[in-house]
């Protein structure tokens, strides 16, 4: 049942269900039908029993016996030998009675059941007993003081025909009204399913690409779930490849250009004669390759932010020892530069966040701080606590930025005009990125004491 259909699954399971309750409903409410209806047919005999008691009190035991040696033949209530038909079927030969005396002398009885033995029965007893091709329900009373025993019998062709009437009355509406109920919850489950049907025919109209969230009129409280966990994954599957063109572009912008330079500077070694040229050749592509693993290192790290990929779930920082750590990543960097780095840290200062991503905001930082800072400059690092939140500062006293450009340099290959160094334009975006998946801020600020340089200052929430 793997391959079937929905609706198919739900039509073969509805109506097992209905089968499975109505069946054995049906077939309980016909047994004890027919358990009533023996119940009635025995009261019934029962009740003939004791009024023929009362006719045989009124006739006389003693009229009987002498009637009976008078016409020396078991008199009878009928003596035609047609039996009663009305449309098509007999009443009168299906019931019949014996009256019996103290001898057992048959005294009384209908034709239908003068050859009927007697038996041993006991006082207010039903028995079955077959005569020929039929077989009779039959009840005896006896009478102590009279000394005579009467018998009321029914044949079983009227229960059987109760029996087969009540079957087929429970059974023909339950196999002639389970197809029909099928028929009609197949309907009902293809009427109910439409919107699913809307939904489909709104997924396959959809352009490639598009970014528009699935809508649908009227959709059933059961399908909103679904459609917005389904806008929700359309969502984030168009970030994920937009983010994967941008990637592309931006390694096709960034990696073009040091390729480029390599690969002249290693034909200018290769064709150079002169031992010094060649060097000199060789130096610069090497300082070509240096660029573009650092170029590639930051275009991963950015991808890997934008990914989300920062080390799992939040966990418990401690952003002094993780700008230890930076600061001695760094130290080649920083002690090459002539650019003095001052540092104030507390002991410990936590909050919940990523790691990596913080790991990549002060690294970040401090590099676009060197890189913007003239030989003997100064760089600040300070990290405090003001109210709820861990403030992370760094100061510099280079050439600054205008306010007015300062947004628009987290964009990516967004650089200063007075940049010293080989920047690339990606420092900030990373930096802009690690700042919103730990829900902080960051501002660009001019320095307290009026001086020219710039002061970047990240507020995260601590632990």
């Amino acid at each position: 049942m793997t391959a079937a259909s929905l609706r198919a699954r739900l039509l073969v399971l509805i109506v097992c269900v209905l089968a499975a309750v109505l069946v054995p409903l049906g077939f309980l409410s016909a047994q004890h039908t027919l358990e009533e209806v023996d119940e009635l047919s025995d009261g019934r005999l029962a009740q003939a029993a004791r009024t023929l008691e009362v006719l045989v009190d009124r006739i006389g035991v003693e009229q009987l016996r002498q009637q009976r040696a008078a016409r020396l033949l078991v008199p009878s209530v009928s003596n035609h030998p047609q039996e009663l038909t009305v449309q098509g079927r007999t009443f009168e030969s299906e019931v019949g009675f014996q009256v019996f005396d103290r001898d057992g002398t048959l005294l009384l009885a209908t034709e239908n059941l003068a050859a009927l033995p007697r038996t041993q029965a006991t006082d207010g007893s039903y028995e079955d007993v077959r005569k020929g091709k039929y077989e009779w329900r039959v009840f005896t009373l006896i009478k102590e003081d009279d000394d005579i025993v009467i018998r009321a019998g029914e044949r079983y062709d009227s229960r059987n025909e109760i029996t087969r009437a009540l079957w087929i009355e429970h059974g023909l509406p339950m196999l002639l009204g389970l197809p029909l109920m099928a028929y009609l919850v197949g309907w009902a489950i293809r009427r109910g399913m439409r919107p699913l049907d809307a939904l489909a025919k709104a997924l396959s109209r959809r352009e490639p690409g598009s970014r528009e969230p699935v809508h649908l009129r009227d959709a059933p409280t059961e399908l909103q779930p679904v459609l917005a966990a389904l806008n929700e994954q359309i969502g984030q599957l168009e970030e994920a490849l937009e983010r994967e063109r941008r990637f592309s572009a931006d390694v096709a912008h960034e990696l073009r250009t040091p390729l480029a330079s390599t690969m002249i500077n290693l034909e200018d070694a290769m064709a150079s004669a002169r031992p010094d040229e060649a060097e000199a050749a060789l130096q610069a592509a090497r300082e070509c390759l240096v660029s573009l693993a650092r170029r590639t290192e930051q275009l991963l790290a950015l991808a890997r932010l934008e990914a989300g990929a920062a080390a799992g779930p939040r966990s418990r920082v401690d952003l002094s020892e993780l700008a230890l750590d930076v600061i001695e990543e760094m130290s080649a960097l920083i002690g090459s530069g002539g650019v003095e780095l001052s540092v104030e840290l507390p002991d410990h200062q936590f909050v919940e966040g990523y790691g990596v991503a913080l790991s990549a905001l002060l690294r970040n930082l401090l590099e676009n701080a060197f890189r913007h800072v003239p030989r003997g400059g100064h760089v600040e690092l300070s990290i405090r606590q003001a109210g709820g939140e861990a403030v992370i500062e760094v100061v510099d006293d280079g050439p600054g930025i205008p306010a007015e450009k300062r947004e628009a340099m987290f964009t990516r290959f967004q650089r200063g005009i007075d940049t010293q160094g080989s920047g690339y334009g990606l420092g900030l975006s990373i930096v802009q990125r690690a700042v919103e998946l730990n829900g902080a801020q960051i501002r660009m600020l001019d320095r307290d004491d009026g001086a020219s340089g710039l002061r970047v200052v990240v507020s995260l929430p601590t632990a």
